[in-house]
This record gives structure tokens, sequence and C-alpha cells, in this order.
């Protein structure tokens, strides 16, 4: 978050960082981290925005930044009023598409893809499915 404030957007007035539910992700662990005069320099900067619990959107953002950083920004644009042109003329382009985003990991691929790591879950779901 340091770097975020201090190298990335050093003349903004506010960052606003979009996380998912991590225990990580919020201020107690800026303290953790830093001196408490550190912490609430950086707090001040920053604005939180969590993804609701159990939600798969913020991966289908993550997606849909990687497409436009394929389509549209993978070349160096001059200036701030150049990148917004462009983008907004991709995003003319996608929207007149129509494109979407087929999502394709579904509760079952999910259980089969991470069983492993959640072995009580996938005792449960494989005793419910034999009953």
């Amino acid at each position: 978050m340091r770097a975020l404030i201090d190298e990335h957007y050093p003349d903004a007035m506010q960052v606003r960082v979009v996380l998912d539910n991590l225990s990580t992700h919020s201020a107690a662990a800026l303290y953790e981290t830093f001196p408490p005069e550190e912490a609430r320099r950086l707090l001040r900067r920053l604005e939180f925005h969590f993804v609701p619990k159990h939600a798969s959107w913020l991966n289908m953002v993550e997606i849909e930044i990687s497409i436009l950083t394929r389509q549209c920004l993978g070349r160096r644009l001059g200036d701030v009023k150049s990148l917004k042109r462009e983008v907004a003329r991709w995003q003319r382009q996608r929207n007149l598409e129509r494109a979407r985003i087929r999502w394709r990991f579904s509760v079952d691929s999910a259980r089969q893809k991470l069983g492993k790591s959640y072995p009580l879950a996938a005792q449960a779901a494989a005793h419910q499915a034999a009953a």
C-alpha cells in the first residue's frame, strides 16, 4: 500500500482500492506492518472497497482489465487525453460487440479442483452425493 501511495500515485489525494475480504486487507494490517504515524498517513489517502463474500465478480473484472490491456493498452500512449480517448473507443466497440465473459468455473469444478485443499468439504460433498 505504501508503494501504491508513494510511488504509483504520489499526486492522488485519494486512492480507491478494491479488495477481497482477506484478513490482511484491513486498516489493522497496516498498523501491524508500520509504525502508527505511517499507518495513519497511508490510511488518510486510502479508501477501501470490499467485494461481497463468496462473490466471483472481481475475477471477471480482472479478466476484463486483462483484455483491455491486450487489445487497447499494449502500446505507448503519450498523454492522459489520448489514453481516455482510446479506452472510450475500445469500450464503445466492446459494448457494440456485446462482448461477454464466459464464466466456466462452476461449483462442481471448484470442488473437483480444490478438493485436496478442503478435505472436510470434499468428504461432506462425497457423502451427500452418495446419500
